[in-house]
């Protein structure tokens, strides 16, 4: 359930799940292509054999472009084609235009990376327990490490036309509540840049896209990027499905520095290069070289502060591909999916984007234009493996994760994401229902990926913390934070997990035989009725609950963030299967001595003792009555 959820909010205004370091599932590259036009014949087949409309793209180096332009269609029922001029939305990719108007404001000294939030804007609502001792700061904005929660289903739906910055993060800002201490981990959030914006208003004077526009567009030479509908709807592509046919609306984002930049490939190429030439455009400095460096480069998490170097800057992130490190951010919203990357010691970067949610398109667009710049690029050097701390057994054992992004489904992702860490023959390995990974020691406590086929990563991404209060965490990439449990806890956890689910499973298998056999009047037996149904009509509603997002995958912000009948079935199931739940334990409990077998008494105090440690867990999380809309 976890990535039919993510599948509709962690792709929209986000970095993708093979981003910070953590692209651990890989295929064969493709074969390089030896030109450009044998890169577009290449990406026209991925094009069609995926169904994706279009894709614009620029490949780009220190003295300018190598290739701007598309390939495909922007508009399939008017076959308009793609050009370099075709305006895509670029998703998350826009967020460092928040940072770099901090960073200009910084240089004006009208603020601090290093300021308090509510001494900037007192009028912005955030809660943070550890304020007093721990504020959030701007800084936290901008490394996604004020530990708030996502963005809400409610403010992703919200289709936000006319309204002002000041508007969008008022409409609801339940979300922006710290988690834990501010610039200890990183979760990924929306609103951070989106409440830096506001910062730039305010002690700007100007409309934030205004003051991008002035600022940062103009200067780079990105003509025609806007964070609004262009007037001229045959400049911009339209968005589409995964089907590549069916179009979405164009979605006025409600928190726009969060994601709503349209931009062509002449406008990204120009961007791409802007970072090759380290913030210097014609020769003249939009940003100072050591602002791209600070971007590139994380300093609030715990890992940073511990020596990590790879990880989310200033909505600039570190990502390994086929050997080679890159530098970027990449994007998504409905229908669209960017990747803006560069290696500055080579000099080479790419833009690309794609009209549709074709994931499986996006990542082979990807392989293709990064085996075309890096065929003739050698690979950097891969540190040497060291030997394992000395005290690296203290941290063998159990871990889950403890850095959610989206809260909703923390209580699948605690389960699913559970650890073992363990050291062995001089290595460290990771071992998930998902399989085992590999890491070598590279220095001190910190471990660089062995992937099975590709090349070994070639910096650290992993480290073993330094215990905080007496527990120890380990970070896995830049969005991954595990907190170590002990054994007892990890096995009782899942052993009672075990029981939950093969309870349920039980009372499935179950029920066909009862039903059956209740369509002959020998066989009725009117006392163990109830003792079966309860149960029943408990799972029942579990499997419609996660039956909706099946059913909502394609649309979930839409069908899921609103009062539709998906949601309202959502909320609904929760409700029965309490109702249900505590119905079966009363009817186990006190069902009369004759008339049930004792068999039929024991199945029934089983599964409803199971059902029931299953509705405590999820009342726990606020499952019960769940409000996606709210």
């Amino acid at each position: 359930m976890k990535k039919l959820i993510l599948s509709g909010i962690a792709l929209v205004l986000c970095a993708s799940t093979t981003c910070l370091g953590d692209d651990k599932k890989k295929e064969e590259p493709p074969k390089p292509a030896q030109s450009v036009e044998e890169l577009r014949g290449q990406l026209e087949k991925i094009l069609k054999d995926t169904h994706t409309p279009g894709v614009s793209f620029a490949i780009v180096k220190k003295d300018g472009p190598e290739y701007a332009g598309g390939v495909g269609v922007a508009d399939v029922a008017a076959n308009r084609p793609v050009t370099a001029d075709t305006l895509f939305r670029i998703g998350s990719t826009s967020k460092a235009f928040a940072s770099m108007s901090i960073l200009l404001l910084e240089h004006q000294g009208k603020l601090s990376l290093d300021d308090p939030v509510k001494k900037l804007v007192p009028e912005i609502w955030f809660e943070n327990k550890w304020e007093a001792t721990d504020p959030v700061r701007v800084v936290h904005l901008l490394e996604h490490t004020t530990g708030w929660d996502d963005m809400h289903l409610r403010e992703y739906a919200k289709d936000a036309q006319g309204m002002s910055l000041k508007d969008g993060l008022d409409y609801d800002h339940h979300s922006r509540t710290s988690r834990w201490a501010p610039g200890t981990r990183m979760a990924y959030c929306n609103s951070g840049p989106a409440v830096a914006g506001y910062i730039v208003e305010k002690v700007s004077g100007q409309r934030f896209e205004d003051f991008v526009a002035q600022n940062l567009f103009q200067p780079i030479g990105m003509k025609t990027a806007t964070y609004f509908p262009p007037t001229d709807a045959a400049a911009m592509t339209v968005l589409y499905h995964g089907d590549g046919k069916t179009p979405y609306h164009y979605w006025n984002i409600l928190l726009r520095p969060a994601g709503a930049i349209n931009a062509s490939a002449n406008d990204m190429a120009a961007y791409v290069q802007f970072y090759l030439n380290r913030g210097t455009v014609n020769g003249t400095a939009v940003l100072p070289s050591t602002d791209i460096d600070r971007m590139e480069n994380p300093q609030t998490t715990w890992a940073a502060k511990e020596g990590l170097k790879a990880g989310y800057g200033l909505s600039d992130y570190w990502s390994f591909h086929d050997g080679f490190v890159y530098h970027g951010h990449n994007g998504g919203v409905e229908g669209g999916l960017t990747d803006m990357s560069y290696m500055p010691e080579v000099g080479v970067g790419y833009f690309y984007s794609i009209n549709s949610g074709n994931g499986d398109a996006f990542d082979k667009v990807g392989k293709a234009i990064r085996a075309y710049i890096t065929s003739k690029l050698q690979k950097p050097a891969v540190p040497d493996m060291a030997t394992v701390p000395a005290n690296a057994t203290d941290y063998a054992g159990w871990y889950e994760p403890n850095s959610p992004r989206v809260q909703l489904i923390f209580f699948v992702e605690r389960l699913m994401g559970l650890t073992h860490v363990n050291f062995a023959d001089g290595k460290m390995t990771f071992a998930t229902l998902g399989g085992k990974e590999t890491f070598a020691p590279v220095g001190g406590l910190q471990f660089r990926y062995l992937p099975k086929k590709d090349h070994p990563e070639p910096a650290a991404t992993t480290i073993l913390l330094a215990p905080k209060d007496g527990v120890l965490y380990v970070q896995a990439g830049a969005q991954t934070t595990m907190k170590k449990l002990s054994t007892a806890y990890v096995f009782v956890e899942i052993g009672l997990t075990c029981f939950v689910v093969l309870s349920v499973i039980a009372v499935g298998v179950y029920a066909p035989f009862w039903i059956l056999g209740g369509l002959s009047a020998k066989r009725r037996r009117p006392a163990e009725r109830a003792m079966r149904l309860w149960p029943l009509l408990a799972v029942l509603s579990l499997v419609v609950f996660v039956l909706v997002f099946v059913v909502t995958a394609e649309d979930v912000i839409g069908n899921l963030g609103n009062v539709t009948a998906a949601s309202l079935t959502l909320c609904l199931t929760t409700i029965v299967f309490a109702i249900a739940v505590l119905a079966s334990g009363m009817t186990a409990w006190r069902a009369p001595i004759e008339g049930v077998r004792p068999g039929v008494r024991r199945f029934s105090r089983i599964v409803s003792l199971a059902l029931l440690i299953a509705l405590v867990y999820l009342a726990f999380w606020g499952m019960i009555g769940l409000r996606t809309w709210a």
